[in-house]
C-alpha cells in the first residue's frame, strides 16, 4: 500500500496544479479522479467553449470584411470538423498534463474516493495512506425546479459538448456568462437562439457600462427575454406564466453551477452560515487538520485561475511556506463574446462603500488609432482609482483582446505600482493598450 504525502481529489485546475506543485516541492503525490482528467474547465467548459467561440470569430470577420470590400462567401459549415477540432484541443491538454504528472511522478489514479469519518481515504474500495489531503471536487450544474423539466431531454453546460448535431432552434434557459457565451457561439453557427432570464437582466456579474455594450452587439441577433416567469417546459417548447411560448429543437439549462460537496459531507467538515461552501482557514485548511479544500468547494470566484492559484497556496501551506490566501479584488474576470470583457478589483459603489475618495475614468475604444483601423470601436477601458496615493482599485476593459490587455493593469497592482506608473510607461504605437495610459492620464490629471 503507497503512502503519500499528499493526496488530491479532483483533477480540474485547482487539482492538477496543485499535484504539481507539490511535486516540485519536493512531495510524493497522487491524484484521484472520477471523470476526466482536466476537470469541467478542460473538458466541459472554459477550453471547448473558447474553442466554438473562436470558430463565431472567424465567421463575424467573414461577415465584416464584406462591408469593406472582401467578397467572400461562406458556403457551408462542418460542424463535425469543427467538434473534431474542438476534441483534438481537448486532448492535446490532456495529454499535456498525464506528460507533466509523469515526469514529476505524480500517480494518477482513476476511480470513485470516498473518505470515512476518522478521515481514511478509499478508492473504489482501495485504501490510500496519506498525510494531507485535498479536496478539488469542482461542481456540477444547478438545475431550477421548473415543472416538465423532468420529462425533457434537455442539455446543461456538462453535457452540451457532445452534440454530434446543431439543432435549428435552441432555447437558453439563463443569461449568465457561460450562456452568453455558447449563444454567442452558437447563432454565429446558424442555430436560432432565444434565451429566457428571469433575473432583471443577462450577464449581472459584468460592469453595468459593459452589459450595455455587450447587449447592444448582440440583441441584433439573438432573441432575449429578460424577467420571464417560466410556468413549465414541455418536450417541444417553454411556456411562460404570460402565456407566451418558445419552441425549441433543443434546450439549455445553464442556469450557475453548484459545488460537489458529498465528500466533506461525509466527514463531517464545517459549511458557513447557508450550508453552501466549506469554511476554512486562510491557508485552505478545513475544520479538521490536514485536510485541505480550494475551488468550488469554498466559493468566491468559482474560476479556473482562482482554484488554482488556491491550489498552489494550499500547498506552500502544508509544507510551511505559508502565503496570504488569494484575494478575490485580485481575481480577473472575462467574458469571451464580442465584445470582449474583462475586470478585476472593486466598482466605485463598493469603493466608495469601503470609505475611499474614488476618481473613475474611461476612455473609449473611438478614440483609439489601431481600434479605429480594426474596425473595433465598441468599447472602452475604466479605471478606479483612489484619489490620495493613486492606488488603482478596480478596472475593467470592453473591446477587442479586452482578457489581455487586462493584465497589463492588473500586474502593475499587484507590483504595488500606482496610476501614476502607467504614465511612464511607454506604450508601443498603434496598439489598442494605448487606451489604459490615456485613461491613466485623465486620471492623473485630476489627482
Amino acid at each position: 500500500m503507497a503512502q503519500y504525502d499528499v493526496v488530491i481529489v479532483g483533477a480540474g485546475p485547482g487539482g492538477y496544479v496543485a499535484a504539481e506543485e507539490a511535486a516540485r516541492l519536493g512531495k510524493k503525490v497522487a491524484v484521484v479522479e472520477r471523470n476526466k482528467i482536466g476537470g469541467t474547465c478542460l473538458n466541459v467548459g472554459c477550453i471547448p467553449s473558447k474553442a466554438y467561440l473562436e470558430h463565431a470569430h472567424w465567421l463575424h470577420t467573414i461577415n465584416k470584411s464584406q462591408k469593406y470590400g472582401i467578397d467572400v462567401e461562406v458556403k457551408s459549415i462542418d460542424f463535425k470538423a469543427l467538434r473534431e477540432r474542438k476534441n483534438q484541443v481537448v486532448s492535446t491538454l490532456q495529454n499535456g498534463i498525464h506528460s507533466t504528472f509523469k515526469s514529476l511522478k505524480i500517480d494518477y489514479i482513476e476511480g470513485e474516493a470516498s473518505i470515512k469519518e476518522d478521515g481514511a481515504l478509499y478508492v473504489d474500495g482501495n485504501k490510500m495512506n496519506y498525510q494531507d489531503l485535498i479536496l478539488a471536487t469542482g461542481g456540477r450544474p444547478f438545475i431550477p425546479p421548473i415543472p416538465g423539466l423532468d420529462q425533457v431531454d434537455y442539455l446543461t453546460t456538462d453535457s452540451f459538448f457532445d452534440l454530434n448535431s446543431l439543432p435549428d432552434k435552441m432555447v437558453i434557459i439563463g443569461g449568465g456568462v457561460i450562456a452568453i457565451e455558447l449563444t454567442y457561439a452558437l447563432q454565429a453557427l446558424g442555430v436560432k437562439v432565444t434565451v429566457l432570464e428571469v433575473a432583471k437582466d443577462i450577464l449581472l456579474t459584468e460592469d453595468p457600462d459593459a452589459r450595455k455594450i455587450v447587449k447592444q452587439a448582440i440583441s441584433s441577433l439573438i432573441d432575449i427575454h429578460i424577467q420571464v416567469k417560466i410556468k413549465e417546459v414541455s418536450s417541444k417548447e417553454v411556456i411562460l406564466e404570460d402565456g407566451s411560448t418558445y419552441p425549441f429543437d433543443q434546450l439549455l439549462v445553464a442556469t450557475g453551477r453548484l459545488p460537489n460537496t458529498e465528500l466533506a459531507k461525509s466527514i463531517g467538515l464545517e459549511f458557513d452560515d447557508k450550508g453552501r461552501f466549506l469554511k476554512v482557514d486562510d491557508y485552505y485548511q478545513t475544520s479538521k487538520p490536514h485536510i485541505y479544500a480550494i475551488g468550488d468547494l469554498i466559493g468566491g470566484y468559482t474560476l479556473a485561475h482562482a482554484a488554482s492559484a488556491e491550489g498552489i497556496k494550499a500547498v506552500r501551506a502544508i509544507v510551511g511556506q505559508k502565503e496570504r490566501p488569494v484575494q478575490m479584488k485580485s481575481v480577473p474576470r472575462s467574458l469571451f463574446v464580442s465584445p470582449e470583457v474583462a475586470s478585476f478589483g472593486i466598482t466605485a459603489e463598493e469603493a466608495q462603500d469601503k470609505g475611499y475618495e474614488v476618481l473613475v475614468k474611461q476612455m473609449p475604444f473611438g478614440f483609439n488609432g489601431r481600434a479605429i483601423a480594426q474596425d473595433t470601436t465598441d468599447g472602452f477601458v475604466k479605471l478606479i482609482v483612489e484619489r490620495k496615493y493613486g492606488e488603482i482599485l478596480g478596472c475593467v476593459v470592453c473591446g477587442p483582446n479586452a482578457s489581455e490587455i487586462l493584465h497589463q493593469v492588473l500586474t502593475l497592482v499587484e507590483s504595488e505600482g500606482t496610476v501614476t506608473e502607467l504614465l511612464s510607461t511607454i506604450f508601443s504605437h498603434p496598439t489598442v493598450s494605448e487606451l489604459v495610459q490615456e485613461t491613466a492620464r485623465l486620471v492623473v490629471s485630476e489627482l
